[in-house]
C-alpha cells in the first residue's frame, strides 16, 4: 500500500508520491515495450484516434488499415463518397459517424490549415470531433509533446493503485498531472493501456502476474490476504 506520513510537508508528499509513480513506470517500461502508431504520422494518427472511440485496438487496426490501404492521404480521404469511407471503417464500430467525422475533419484541415495538423491543444480541440483525450493522443503519439490521454484504463488503474480517487477521466486527467513527473507524461499512457489489456484487466484483474502489487491499494484492501 502505498503510504505517505501526515506529519510530511507537502513538498515531501508530492516527492514521495513521484517517487511511487517513478518505480511504477519503471516496472511498466520493464513489462512492455513502447508503441509507435502510424509511423508518428499526424492526420494517420488522428484518424485512428478518431476510429479508436469505444472500440477495440484490433477494430480500429483494421479500419485504419482498410481506410489507407485504399486512400493514402488526407487529399484522397477529402475526396472520398462518405459511404466508401463507412465501408472500410465499419469495424470500427459507430462507423456512420466515424466516417462523418474523418471527412469533415479532413476537409477542414485543408481548408483551413494547410492539410496540416495543429500541434497545440488549443487548435485540436477546435477540430470536429476532437475531444481532449483525442487532442492528448495526437500531441504524445504523432508530435511527442507532453500529455496524458486518460482513456478508460488510464482512469481506472491509478484509482486502483489508490495514487489518485477520482471519478471521471476529466478529473483523472488534472489529477495526473499534478503528481505525475513531466518527462512520464508521454509514455504514460501507452504503458498503463498494455497494462490493463494484459494484467489489471476491469474484472478478474491477474494479480498473481503483476510486480506492483506492494503499491497497489486494490490488492491490499482486497486481495493480500487471500
Amino acid at each position: 500500500m502505498i503510504y505517505i506520513s501526515k506529519s510530511n510537508s507537502k513538498k515531501s508528499k508530492k516527492e514521495s508520491m513521484s517517487l511511487t509513480i517513478e518505480k511504477i513506470m519503471k516496472e511498466l517500461n520493464n513489462l512492455f515495450t513502447l508503441r509507435v502508431f502510424e509511423d508518428r504520422d499526424p492526420y494517420r494518427v488522428l484518424v485512428r484516434t478518431i476510429l479508436s472511440q469505444r472500440t477495440k485496438d484490433a477494430n480500429t487496426d483494421k479500419a485504419t488499415s482498410q481506410l489507407f490501404a485504399k486512400y493514402k492521404d488526407i487529399h484522397e480521404v477529402a475526396d472520398a463518397p462518405v459511404e466508401d469511407i463507412e465501408k472500410l471503417v465499419k469495424s470500427a464500430g459507430f462507423f456512420r459517424v466515424k466516417a462523418s467525422r474523418i471527412k469533415e475533419v479532413s476537409l477542414l484541415l485543408l481548408d483551413h490549415y494547410g492539410g496540416v495538423v495543429p500541434d497545440n491543444l488549443k487548435e485540436l480541440l477546435e477540430l470536429p470531433g476532437v475531444g481532449q483525450k483525442t487532442a492528448n493522443c495526437v500531441l504524445v503519439f504523432a508530435f511527442q509533446k507532453p500529455a496524458i490521454p486518460v482513456d478508460t484504463h488510464v482512469h481506472r488503474i491509478p484509482n486502483r493503485w489508490g495514487i489518485v480517487h477520482t471519478t471521471t477521466p476529466e478529473k483523472t486527467e488534472i489529477e495526473l498531472m499534478k503528481i505525475v513527473p513531466k518527462h512520464l507524461w508521454i509514455e504514460m499512457n501507452d504503458l498503463i493501456v498494455q497494462f490493463g489489456q494484459n494484467i489489471c484487466k476491469p474484472v478478474h484483474p491477474q494479480c498473481e502476474q503483476c510486480p506492483l502489487t506492494d503499491l497497489c491499494d486494490y490488492y491490499c484492501e482486497n486481495l493480500s490476504l487471500i
